[in-house]
């Protein structure tokens, strides 16, 4: 393969001697989403190791149903992971022998070529963007920690190019751990979270079935949702009261059905609550949502930051980041367009391991507040699903610092955390054996 084009005019460069990468299956509690489940999650770990004899390791969570349901509908659970594993060994093919700068640029060089080739191996000819990006999560980050190194950097805050730091550079001391409940949930289980001192939930809607069962199922949850934990009260909002976060995953094919949802909302008293609904519709349809009365979020349709712009003129009013699905190098991008429009970002999760749960918090604690609450947003939901949770944590670097683990709802991203870049610079011992 020719060099690749950003290498051309670039000082010292990086070039990749050896690639390698391996997975580990994690089996998960059901995870109910998008009219489908995921029960067994891929942790993609890329290797790149530098002319200079530096070695890499980076990770990333397999994420098939959120990233593109028509692979998980058209295949086998380990199918699907095998496909995107596939993709994630196709980028890391594209970079050996070659040279890169910046993460930036790599991933925007090895991007079109990995998505052409996962819509010819998943025959899906418009296979959705974030799709490829999720398969190289692993790549970006390993490349990144290259970087850091490579560059003498020794934190993150270093790490963050000029062009993107003012996206990135508020410090809050707290980060809200948000967990997620699939549709289906009972109130008395958010009622516990509640009582745990969880004060922001996502909550799946978007029930099975036709859209008139989806929209009464939704309903009757939110009335006992409302009757049950309305009246909860915290100090990181505003109003002082808890706020609702709804994430449709793209269910509802009306912008009427919406409406109702809100106005029944509205009857209940509930709908001053609602802090923000995510991505109630599919990304085909382009209805205006800057006139629903809530702040309405794109997640997965904000594949790249031309589409994050495209949402943005749909009227959509707040964009949840993955660093963790859609890659550090991605979504800098996107945060930082967002950032330029005023438009809030918050971080969504995968339902990652532990390591890339503090890649996630790393950006979430530097995103400016979220409007009417005064400390970062991060969902995280991993604790819930993961059957074996307590021993990924074991892989973490740091693992028992207090940034680490959930203290009544929140992750306290104090200066220890900001001084040891929450330990995500730092090899994970048991990903390293991996490539011995």
């Amino acid at each position: 393969m020719t060099e690749l084009s950003f290498m051309e005019k670039k000082e010292n460069p990086i070039r990749i001697k050896n690639v390698d990468a391996n997975f580990e299956r994690e089996p998960l509690n059901a995870y109910r989403f998008k009219g489908g489940a995921i029960t067994d999650s891929w942790q993609a770990v890329a290797m790149l190791e530098s002319e200079s004899g530096v070695r890499k390791v980076g990770l990333g969570t397999q994420g098939v149903l959120w990233s593109d349901a028509r692979v998980a509908a058209g295949h086998s659970e380990s199918a699907g992971n095998a496909l995107m594993y596939a993709m994630s060994e196709r980028g890391l093919q594209l970079i050996k022998g070659n040279s890169f700068t910046n993460p930036v640029q790599l991933l925007d060089a090895v991007l079109p070529e990995v998505l052409n080739y996962g819509r010819k191996i998943t025959g899906i000819t418009d296979l959705r963007k974030t799709f490829a990006l999720n398969s190289l999560v692993c790549v970006d980050n390993a490349a990144w920690l290259l970087y850091a190194h490579e560059n003498k950097m020794n934190t993150f805050d270093e790490m963050i190019p000029a062009a993107y730091r003012p996206g990135l550079s508020y410090r809050h001391e707290k980060v809200a751990s948000i967990p997620s409940f699939s549709v289906g949930t009972t109130a008395e289980r958010i009622k516990t979270a509640a009582d745990e001192g969880y004060f922001i939930m996502k909550l799946k809607t978007g029930a099975a079935g036709t859209q008139k069962e989806m929209l009464e199922k939704d309903i009757a949850f939110l009335t006992t949702l409302h009757k049950t934990i309305g009246h909860y009260e915290t100090p990181y909002t505003k109003s002082g009261k808890i706020p609702y976060y709804f994430d449709a995953n793209g269910r509802y094919e009306q912008k009427d059905t919406m409406l109702r949802f809100l106005d029944h909302a509205k009857k209940i008293g509930a709908f001053e609550q609602i802090a923000v609904i995510e991505e109630p519709f599919q990304e085909s349809n382009e209805v205006y949502v800057g006139d629903m009365g809530v702040r309405v979020a794109a997640d997965e349709s904000a594949h790249t930051v031309e589409d994050a712009a495209r949402r943005i003129e749909q009227g959509y009013s707040a964009i949840a980041v993955k660093a963790i699905a859609k890659t550090l190098s991605m979504t800098m991008k996107i945060v930082q367009y967002a950032y330029e429009k005023k438009v809030p970002c918050f971080c969504a999760d995968l339902t990652v391991n532990p390591i890339l749960v503090d890649w996630n918090k790393s950006v979430a604690a530097r995103l400016s507040p979220f409007p009417n609450m005064s400390i970062g947003l991060q969902e995280t939901n991993g604790h819930q699903y993961y059957k074996n949770w307590d021993r990924l944590m074991s892989y973490h670097p740091k693992e028992g610092a207090t940034w680490t683990k959930t203290q009544k709802g929140v992750y306290p991203t104090d200066a220890t955390f900001y001084a040891q870049s929450a330990g995500i610079l730092e090899p994970s011992a048991h990903y390293e054996d991996l490539f011995r």
